[in-house]
């Protein structure tokens, strides 16, 4: 199960680097390392800041979770050589992207 959801969001990180402008993926072992540190991030870093942003959160009425993934996103692009995100706006609509991606992709190998 850990292996079928790595692979869906390694091809989710593929499929938005083809798709959107200023995300850059080298290969496809890159795209490997950058969804298993963005899988990580969202499992252990995530949670946290949820919780510490909380109030802002709560005051945008969700929508600063946007913010929070496209923060990540950028931390991972960081970490990563040869995973590049070229501005905040990449980032808030590469992370939508990845997301939507990786959902539909999930609920796809599921059936």
């Amino acid at each position: 199960m850990f292996l079928m959801k790595w692979l869906v969001m390694t091809i989710a990180v593929l499929a938005a680097s083809y798709v959107v402008p200023g995300i850059e993926v080298t290969g496809f072992g890159v795209a490997l390392v950058a969804a298993l540190l963005l899988g990580l991030v969202n499992i252990f870093i995530r949670p946290l800041l949820v919780i510490l942003t909380l109030p802002a959160t709560i005051m945008t009425l969700g929508l600063f979770l946007l913010i929070i993934n496209a923060l990540l996103l950028t931390f991972v692009a960081w970490l990563v050589s040869g995973f590049a995100v070229a501005g905040f706006w990449s980032a808030l609509i590469g992370s939508i992207f990845i997301s939507i991606v990786s959902t539909l992709t999930s609920s796809l190998l599921k059936k």
